[in-house]
C-alpha cells in the first residue's frame, strides 16, 4: 500500500479526465482523505462526475491551471497535489502551439507558485514518454514542464514542499488513445483499420497501473526525480490486425509531430538513471541544494543501482512486447472501457 492519504487534503488537476477519475476512485476505495479536490475547467464533466462520486470528502473546484489566482485559492490547506491537467493531443498542439504552451508550461509554473505559497507538502506531476527527446510541441512543452518541476525544489526556501515527476507511456483505453479509436471505427463498420507506419511501437500502461504507480511515488519521492515504470511495448500494427474484422490494415502515413518509436529514457540520461526492480529513477541533472542522498534507496526500503552510460529505454528496442494472447486479454477486459 502506498503512503496513507488518510486525513490528508489532496488536489487533482485535470480531475475529471480518465486518470483523475480513476485516481479519485483508488483513493476513496483505499483511504479516508479529509478532502479530495477535483480541479478542472469543464463544468459539465464535473456534473457528470458528481453523479458517480458522492463522498463527504469530495470537493469540485472549477478552474483552469492557466489561472494562477484560482489555483492559489484551490490549494489552501492542501497537503498533496497530483498535476494531471495538460493539453495532450499531439496534432492539436502542433496547430495550436500558443494554447499548448499556456496550459502545459505556464500552467506548470502556476502549479509550482501556488504549491509554494500554500506550503503544500508534495507535488507529483504527470509527464509523458513524448517529453524524452521530443519531436513534437506536446513533448517539448512537457519537457519544459518537467524541468520547471525539478528546478522548483531549489526555490522552496524554508518550506517543506517537494516536487517530483512520473513519466509513462500511452494509457490503454484512456480518452484519445488508440484502442478506443480503433474500437469506434470497428463499431462504425470499418473493416480495415488505419496505421500510420508499419513499424510503429508504443509503451503501454493501464489506468490502474498508472494510478498505483503515481500513488507509490508519493512514498518514494524526495524531490527532483523522474519516476519511469518498466512497461511492455506494443506493435500498433499487431493491435490493429487483431481488432480489425479483416485482419488487415491501411498504412496512412506519419501524422505531424508523430514518432515511430517512443523513448522514455534517452541515451544522454542513462548516466543519471538508477534501475530498481520494477521502475527506473532519473536523477536531476542539476544539484538540488535542499536535498542530500544519492537516490539509490527510498522510504519503501527499495534500492537500485546506476545504469551503464549506453542504456536507452525505447519502445522499439524494449525487452518486453505484448503478444497476441496478451493483447486479446487486454481487449476483453471490460474494466478498460469504464
Amino acid at each position: 500500500m502506498s503512503e496513507s492519504f488518510n486525513s490528508k487534503s489532496i488536489l487533482v488537476t485535470g480531475g475529471t479526465g480518465s486518470f483523475g477519475k480513476r485516481f479519485v476512485k483508488y483513493v476513496l476505495d483505499n483511504f479516508n482523505p479529509e478532502r479530495l479536490i477535483i480541479f478542472s475547467r469543464d463544468e459539465f464533466k464535473q456534473f457528470e462526475m458528481q453523479q458517480n462520486f458522492q463522498h463527504s470528502s469530495i470537493r469540485f473546484f472549477l478552474g483552469d491551471v492557466r489561472d494562477e489566482e484560482r489555483l492559489q485559492r484551490a490549494m489552501k490547506g492542501v497537503d498533496f497535489v497530483v498535476h494531471a491537467a495538460a493539453m495532450k493531443q499531439v496534432e492539436a498542439s502542433e496547430y495550436n502551439p500558443t494554447e499548448c504552451i499556456k496550459t502545459n508550461i505556464v500552467g506548470a509554473q502556476n502549479i509550482i507558485n501556488a504549491a509554494l505559497n500554500n506550503n503544500v507538502q508534495k507535488v507529483v506531476a504527470l509527464s509523458t514518454d513524448k517529453a524524452a527527446s521530443p519531436l513534437n510541441l506536446y513533448g517539448a512543452s512537457k519537457l519544459v514542464s518537467d524541468k520547471l518541476f525539478v528546478a522548483a525544489n531549489n526555490v522552496v526556501g524554508k518550506n517543506q514542499t517537494q516536487f517530483s515527476i512520473v513519466r509513462y507511456g500511452n494509457v490503454i483505453g484512456s480518452r484519445g488513445s488508440v484502442i478506443p479509436f480503433f474500437k469506434r471505427l470497428v463499431n462504425d463498420g470499418k473493416k480495415i483499420l488505419p496505421v500510420t507506419h508499419e513499424d510503429m511501437t508504443r509503451f503501454c500502461i493501464s489506468l490502474d497501473e498508472g494510478v498505483q504507480f503515481v500513488a507509490k511515488s508519493f512514498d518514494r519521492m524526495v524531490g527532483g526525480e523522474i519516476f519511469v515504470p518498466k512497461l511492455p511495448s506494443i506493435k500498433i500494427i499487431d493491435l490493429a490486425k487483431i481488432m480489425s474484422e479483416s485482419n488487415d490494415v491501411e498504412i496512412v502515413g506519419i501524422r505531424p509531430g508523430e514518432k515511430i518509436h517512443e523513448i522514455m529514457i534517452p541515451l544522454d540520461e542513462s548516466r543519471l538513471t538508477i534501475e530498481y526492480d520494477d521502475f527506473y529513477l532519473i536523477k536531476p541533472s542539476i544539484d538540488i541544494f535542499s536535498l542530500k542522498g544519492d537516490y539509490s534507496s527510498n522510504h519503501m526500503n527499495e534500492s537500485g543501482a546506476l545504469l551503464k552510460d549506453d542504456f536507452e529505454y525505447s519502445s522499439g528496442t524494449n525487452l518486453t512486447f505484448l503478444n497476441e494472447d496478451e493483447i486479446i486479454k487486454i481487449l476483453n477486459n471490460k474494466k478498460l472501457y469504464e
